[in-house]
């Protein structure tokens, strides 16, 4: 009996001799916990509207599921685990909606006919066990200023011309309207009701700049005394995301938001209050961080932001999960100034980022941004199938 116990922390620890992490110009070695069989991490990719568009839009239906079939196997192959499909971009949907129009995305225009392509995402994608997330983008209504493009069939349509939205940089839904509030927490409503989804994911995008409510902060100001406009503006959003939890949790389905990776952007323009979410559990149960940086980013290294954001999670309850710029493998990165070769010349950057995330006490899986990086040759860079060779290998064990 004790020559099986002492072979088996024998393998153990050989294992974990496997998940040491490289040292490459210097960069600090780190050591990383195997994990447990019975933890299994989320492996997720995103499916966003441009992939929809790519694959769904302008096929007949018998195509279009094909195509939705191979991307299901696709992801099944990679042995990922998680679908982050974005069944609303623009106030708009990929399902069979009362509330929003037919995403322009999948059918022909907005408002235009098509299967419903969230339930059919769900019935193949939970065949081949991998669970899917709906993800919204709350706010946004256009990525241009195109007023003229938005359908009578869309809810904005009847606000055009008035303070309930807000043309510039896009177009946007303004956060202090209750009515506002009150469409998106329905729109959540319809979904968890209607569909078997895993789960519930929120964009980065809220205030698209700090004026766009400004009427509405003087007329608090007067009613209920002097608050700093950026104060005023978080509160806004988290009246929303409370909202949103609560209706998630009464269907018993996660409800997270994946916040930019720089939190003084989530501070200053964003106005997500993280620090406030992660420190309760009446906001979200689960935070996906686009931490979308390398190890030698000038201003924000991976492995400081990660440790940084995993020190913010005070109620242990909430786990994160890591999202990855899986689109900057084989890039010049600009921004991340004399880091800014790393990507063009490292083939192992996201399988190093996930070794060094499993390390992390917060820890629930990584989410790859986004699809077609992953799968369409005609976006691989030099260096993109060696990574994704990189990658399964730590995730296919």
């Amino acid at each position: 009996m004790m020559k099986k116990t002492y072979w088996k922390i024998g393998i153990y620890f050989i294992l974990i001799c496997l998940f040491i992490g490289y040292s490459r110009d210097g960069l600090e070695k780190k050591e990383v916990s195997v994990l447990k069989e019975e933890q299994e991490e989320k492996r997720g990719v995103f499916v966003s509207y441009i992939e929809l568009q790519n694959y769904i839009k302008d096929e007949d239906e018998g195509k279009s599921k094909e195509n939705v079939l191979a991307m299901i196997n696709n992801i099944k192959k990679m042995n990922l685990n998680l679908i982050v499909l974005q069944v609303r971009s623009n106030s708009d949907a990929i399902y069979e909606s009362k509330i929003f129009p037919v995403s322009g995305y999948v059918s022909t225009e907005e408002g235009g006919k098509c299967y419903d392509v969230l339930e059919y995402f769900i019935k193949e994608a939970h065949k081949k066990k991998i669970a899917v997330y709906a993800w919204i983008n709350p706010y946004r209504i256009r990525t241009n200023e195109d007023v003229s493009s938005i359908s009578e069939k869309n809810p904005a349509f009847k606000y055009i011309n008035t303070d309930i939205i807000y043309v510039g940089g896009g177009i946007y839904y303004n956060p202090s309207k209750k009515e506002v509030e009150d469409l998106i927490v329905r729109g959540v409503e319809e979904i968890v009701n209607n569909y078997q989804v895993d789960g519930i994911l929120f964009d980065d995008y809220f205030y698209p700049n700090n004026e766009i409510d400004q009427k509405d902060y003087e007329q608090y100001k007067k009613e209920f005394g002097e608050i700093k406009k950026e104060d005023y503006n978080l509160m806004i959003v988290n009246k929303l995301i409370e909202r949103v939890h609560k209706v998630c949790n009464k269907a018993k389905i996660p409800f997270g938001v994946s916040p930019d990776g720089n939190n003084e952007n989530n501070y200053n323009k964003n106005f997500a209050d993280i620090k406030t979410w992660l420190s309760s559990d009446k906001y979200v149960d689960f935070i996906m961080p686009q931490i979308y940086y390398g190890f030698y980013n000038e201003t924000k290294p991976f492995q400081k932001v990660l440790e940084e954001w995993n020190s913010l999670i005070k109620n242990k309850k909430i786990k994160m999960i890591v999202a990855l710029a899986f689109y900057k493998v084989g890039m010049y990165d600009k921004y991340a100034k004399s880091g800014a070769w790393e990507w063009e010349r490292a083939d192992d950057i996201i399988m190093k980022e996930i070794i060094l995330s499993r390390n992390i006490s917060s820890y629930d899986g990584f989410c790859l941004f986004r699809y077609g990086y992953l799968f369409d040759n005609k976006l691989f860079s030099n260096t993109s199938v060696q990574e994704k060779d990189n990658i399964f290998k730590i995730i296919n064990r």
